[in-house]
């Protein structure tokens, strides 16, 4: 499934059914929803958690880097370049920048609809 995230104040974005999902659990809503809504009064807060899950995913990855070994072995498995795991920094941040976006001109940010 594709979800589209809306705003009248920036283009749309589009993202695959599990990434969408886990980034809308990450800013208070319900993953099962296909429909959904973040109000101008939800955005301070949906901002300020989708920025902390990401302050805690770069923490982790800077706790635990990759060891040579395992940098070899992804790059020999084909996991390099534009083939390596996307970060949730990386996935967030389209949503992130249309969530602050829409806080500055007071308009909601929609998705399924």
């Amino acid at each position: 499934m594709l979800y589209t995230f809306k705003s009248a104040v920036s283009a749309d974005v589009l993202m695959l059914d599990e990434p969408a999902r886990k980034l809308i659990s990450l800013i208070g809503k319900d993953a099962a929803d296909i429909k959904g809504i973040v109000t101008v009064a939800q955005l301070p807060e949906a901002i300020l958690q989708l920025r902390t899950a990401i302050e805690e995913d770069r923490a982790r990855q800077a706790e635990n880097p990759p060891s040579e070994a395992e940098e070899i072995a992804d790059k020999e498995a084909g996991r390099s370049g534009m083939a390596a795991p996307v970060g949730l920094a990386q996935r967030a941040w389209p949503l992130l920048n249309m969530l602050e976006t829409a806080h500055k001109e007071e308009v909601p940010v929609t998705w399924g609809v």
